[in-house]
């Protein structure tokens, strides 16, 4: 509702509306473009994830490798990419976190 009873001004919302629309695309586009890291076993095993959550680049140091315990390994490269993953998470909040509250702050919009 608008202070004093008024109506919103449509064209106002929609210039609102669509610059809001770039500002999240731009954002998604530098995070498909930003890399984050996580690891596992004090570096052993390394993970890199784009901001959007792709997994660009798996490193494992030969000390992590010992064929008669795969497991451990695994588990690494699964923390790995989970601690990865967390960070993308993360840089998510960071960039579209204010474009979102900005859709609350539109007048005439029911949010």
């Amino acid at each position: 509702m608008i202070p004093g009873g008024g109506q919103p001004n449509m064209q106002e919302l929609l210039q609102q509306a669509q610059k809001m629309q770039q500002d999240l695309a731009r954002a998604q586009e530098e995070l498909a473009q930003t890399e984050v890291e996580g690891q596992a076993g004090g570096g052993l095993v390394k993970a890199t994830v784009t901001g959007s959550g792709d997994l660009r680049a798996l490193v494992i140091d030969p000390k992590a490798v010992d064929p008669e315990d795969t497991e451990t390994l695994a588990d690494l490269v699964v923390a790995a990419v989970q601690a990865a993953n967390e960070n993308a998470q993360q840089l998510q909040q960071q960039k579209l976190g204010p474009l979102a509250q900005g859709l609350g702050g539109m007048p005439g919009l029911p949010f």
